[in-house]
């Protein structure tokens, strides 16, 4: 009995809640009772002098059952030959309540030295049904019906599970990847535990989990389920931060409680309770509940310099020092602090001059262990090394984190760094007494500070339509015969011309009417000075020369008659031939006859214009069209129609449209808008259009975008279309190196390899116009070897129109292998993340051979409904889905 008292004293004292008064009076009471349960009231008063005039009532809402009980104490010390005295006084009384509910004890007075004191006004929980069975009330009442069934039931060897459970509490059930979550397993009991055994917690799969609360010993307070009063106990507390989005489930934590249960006998006697010998320990084995977390993704759109926070933070930047020597150490010191996830914070990203060794990211953390580390700061030491003198300025650290509370994102931002760095003893460049810098002989490599695609294109490329190529095109074509047509017509101009000069009645010809106008303009001087002889005789001279030189007539031969049948051959009328006949019977005339006037000398000069120029025209009307000129003629229509050819194919009809796409696209790379380039440059593409720079710039966009399937394949049809893009060779090469399959090629021959790369310098178009550029070189020097009169300029034509020739010959060929292997569709790039290569085509009867993985470039050799045999550049083949793969 003894020990069931000093037992059930030490079960209330646990249970009493201490409140300090204002003026030191302390009152100790339970928290919870029953509504036929007694229990104790305590008020303490400590001090030097004893009070007096203490003062309390119960209230309306408690009966006095007993009290007060006054005790007191007093104890001496004696320190240092100083002398101490304290007392305390308690007053005790023992209660029942009138009503269930939640009520506050009045408060207690007292006087001390002649100060009034009070005490606080504890608040008290009144439950209906009874106490547990292990409450160690005072009372008989605390043993009544609610308690009086389950020491039936453990009595039969069984315990009610309403009588002693366990329970995994969440403090929110739903929440986002990152948000703590703090889970609490307690124990709740109203029968006598006496042990524990085979405990097992969750593992809280899914979950960061740190445990804050592990007690080496278990205590026991009340707490009201359901309108009962239990003893409750807290076994684990645990922060839980989830790592994944979903329903993640919390498996059941697992105890064996040892309970001391009482038989019942047939008859007791009153001796019976302080012997033990009718308890028996029963074990139950207790499973908490299944508990199911919400985890949400978090929201798209992370800033870039987002590092998995979620909670609030705050940050703080500093260096370890601001002045420093070149190649002395310092650190950046970062600092995040707030509450969340502070344990699982990465390191913020920060960009120092690229002058400086950076090395390994230090991490202090300072957290609060009672809530899980989910409340402290977390450090980032940065130690870098400058190599160089000067002043430098580490950009400002960004760093972005999830705030719960709002549902958003919020930046957080440092202060530029400013570090002055001086001289380095004797490792820089070293300063002469005149204060002049006197570089050392030495020198390093240039770092590679990181790798990335090359920017895009800004310049407005030449679209073209799609599979359109200079070489074999209309416009090729016709500049060919264009250049053909002119040689040939220098060679013909240039042997007609030879041809004259060696034809002297030729020349006479051409020069008939040259000479026939000078004598006539001879002749008009002597009319106007009134020379009649002179004039007649001249005149004479003009139009006899004329028909002499004109139809290649003797002076001996020129009679009326033959002159007049010789210019009727030639196709002049008889009455220009007679008129030019009459003129010259009418000449020979006046040189022998008297003056007939200044009238007749007008009129005879007249006629004889107008005779030359009739009998010009009727002659140039007869004579036949030279080959030469109908050549000449051709030409000049080839070049008249050339021309509007070569402006219609650099000017695109559609150049507007493309070039409104074409700027919208590059200002929205720019802007880091990956999407919205996309969509303007793949506009482009379904207009038909087509460009090396185009299908670089969308492959840039792709990479940008996380799309490296799509990237290579653009960059693929970007050097498929030029095989000179250096920028999309530079990019396809790095693309590679992430891909996850290593392929090794079949080796090339050399000289295929080397003829490859020398025809991938230049594009199709390139080659072509290189072709007509060696072309036209080579006729020009078939034209000095065919025309040319030394030995010498005919031998160096000779060879010099050879070589160009066979030079312009392998352009074509190159321009036109480049074109025809750009029309082929026999490539393309696996834009799956994993495709399985078949051994037939179908899904049904078919083996799996190997597997693909997206980027990888495979050559189409057959074709089958929806189904493509590839292989790849080691031999292997096997049947995929048209879909998986993407034509280059």
């Amino acid at each position: 009995m003894k020990r069931r008292l000093l037992s059930a004293l030490a079960f209330f004292l646990g249970l009493s809640i201490p409140s300090f008064a204002q003026n030191s009076i302390q009152v100790q009471a339970p928290n919870m009772v029953a509504a036929d349960e007694q229990f104790n009231v305590t008020f303490i008063i400590e001090g030097e002098n004893a009070p007096s005039d203490f003062q309390w009532s119960p209230g309306e809402d408690f009966k006095l059952v007993w009290g007060p009980l006054k005790g007191s104490s007093t104890s001496i010390s004696i320190v240092n030959g100083k002398k101490t005295r304290s007392s305390q006084t308690t007053y005790t009384y023992i209660l029942m309540p009138k009503a269930t509910g939640t009520f506050r004890l009045a408060a207690a007075t007292a006087t001390v030295k002649g100060e009034k004191i009070s005490s606080g006004r504890p608040s008290l929980e009144v439950v209906q049904n009874g106490a547990s069975a292990s409450s160690g009330s005072s009372s008989r009442s605390s043993s009544g019906s609610g308690s009086s069934g389950s020491s039936r039931q453990a009595a039969a060897g069984e315990i009610a599970s309403s009588d002693l459970f366990l329970r995994l509490s969440l403090n929110r059930s739903s929440v986002v990847v990152g948000e703590p979550v703090t889970a609490t397993l307690k124990l709740y009991q109203r029968v006598n535990v006496t042990g524990f055994e085979d405990a097992k917690f969750p593992t809280f799969n899914g979950f960061w989990s740190q445990e804050v609360f592990a007690p080496t010993s278990i205590e026991f307070h009340r707490e009201n389920i359901d309108d009962k009063i239990y003893n409750a106990a807290v076994l684990r507390r645990w922060v839980l931060i989830p790592q994944q989005s979903g329903d993640v489930a919390i498996d059941p934590a697992e105890l064996v409680c040892q309970v001391a249960v009482r038989t019942q006998s047939g008859s007791r006697s009153i001796f019976d309770s302080f012997f033990d010998d009718d308890v028996r320990t029963l074990r139950k084995r207790l499973f908490s509940g299944r508990q199911v977390v919400h985890v949400s993704p978090l929201p798209a759109g992370a800033p870039a310099s987002f590092g998995g926070g979620v909670g609030t933070f705050t940050m703080t930047t500093r260096l370890s020092k601001d002045s420093l020597r070149a190649h002395d150490a310092a650190s950046l010191l970062v600092t995040v602090s707030g509450k969340g996830n502070v344990s699982l914070l990465d390191a913020p990203k920060v960009h120092f001059p690229p002058d400086f060794d950076v090395y390994d990211v230090k991490v202090t953390e300072s957290t609060d262990k009672s809530t899980g580390k989910t409340s402290g700061s977390k450090t980032f030491e940065y130690p870098f090394i400058p190599r160089s003198h000067g002043e430098f300025t580490v950009d400002p650290v960004t760093y972005s984190y999830y705030d719960v509370s709002a549902r958003k994102y919020v930046t957080l931002s440092g202060q530029p760094q400013i570090l002055k760095v001086a001289r380095g003893s004797g490792t820089e460049d070293p300063v002469s007494s005149e204060g002049l810098v006197v570089p050392a002989v030495r020198g390093k490599d240039v770092r590679d500070l990181g790798s990335d695609i090359r920017y895009i294109s800004t310049a407005r490329p030449s679209f073209s339509d799609k599979d359109s190529f200079f070489c074999f095109s209309p416009l090729f074509w016709l500049l060919l015969v264009l250049l053909v047509c002119l040689a040939a017509l220098v060679w013909g101009l240039q042997g007609r011309m030879a041809a004259r000069k060696a034809d002297v009645a030729g020349s006479r010809n051409r020069g008939a009417v040259k000479m026939a106008r000078r004598r006539l303009s001879q002749a008009g001087g002597f009319l106007q000075k009134n020379l009649y002889t002179a004039f007649y005789e001249e005149l004479h001279k003009a139009l006899q020369g004329y028909v002499s030189d004109k139809l290649n007539i003797d002076m001996s031969d020129m009679s009326k008659e033959y002159i007049s049948s010789s210019l009727q051959e030639a196709g002049v009328p008889a009455a220009h031939a007679a008129s030019l006949t009459d003129l010259l019977d009418a000449c020979e005339y006046a040189r022998y006859s008297p003056d007939s006037g200044h009238e007749a000398m007008n009129a005879h000069y007249e006629q004889a214009l107008s005779a030359l120029a009739a009998i010009e025209s009727d002659m140039k009307k007869k004579s036949p069209s030279h080959p030469l000129a109908l050549l000449l003629m051709v030409t000049l229509s080839l070049a008249a129609f050339s021309r509007p050819v070569m402006l219609s194919a650099a000017r695109h009809p559609a150049s507007a449209t493309a070039d409104s796409l074409w700027s919208r696209g590059v200002a929205a790379y720019a802007d880091g808008r990956w999407e919205d380039a996309l969509q303007a440059w793949l506009s482009i593409e379904s207009e038909g259009l087509e460009s090396a720079a185009l299908y670089s710039n969308i492959g840039d966009a792709w990479y940008k975008s996380g799309d490296l399937a799509r990237a290579i394949l653009y960059y693929e049809r970007a050097l498929k279309l030029d095989p000179s893009c250096a920028d999309a060779r530079y990019n396809l090469a790095l693309a590679h190196t992430f891909l996850q399959d290593r392929i090794e090629s079949v080796p090339e021959f050399f000289l295929a390899a080397w003829s490859r790369q020398l025809g991938n310098k230049l594009s199709s178009n390139t080659w072509t116009l290189l072709f007509f550029i060696l072309l036209a070189g080579s006729l020009a020097s078939l034209l000095v070897f065919l025309l040319g009169r030394a030995p010498g300029w005919r031998k160096a034509g000779f060879y010099l129109a050879i070589l160009p020739f066979l030079f312009s010959a392998g352009a074509l060929s190159v321009a036109a292998g480049q074109r025809a292997a750009a029309r082929r569709t026999d490539t393309a790039i696996i834009l799956r993340p994993v495709v399985t290569v078949r051994s037939s085509p179908g899904s049904e009867g078919a083996k799996d051979l190997f597997v693909l993985h997206e980027g990888t470039k495979v050559r189409i050799l057959d074709r089958v409904g929806d189904w493509q045999n590839v292989s790849l550049s080691d031999g292997r083949q096997g049947w995929i889905s048209a879909s998986d793969a993407g034509l280059i």
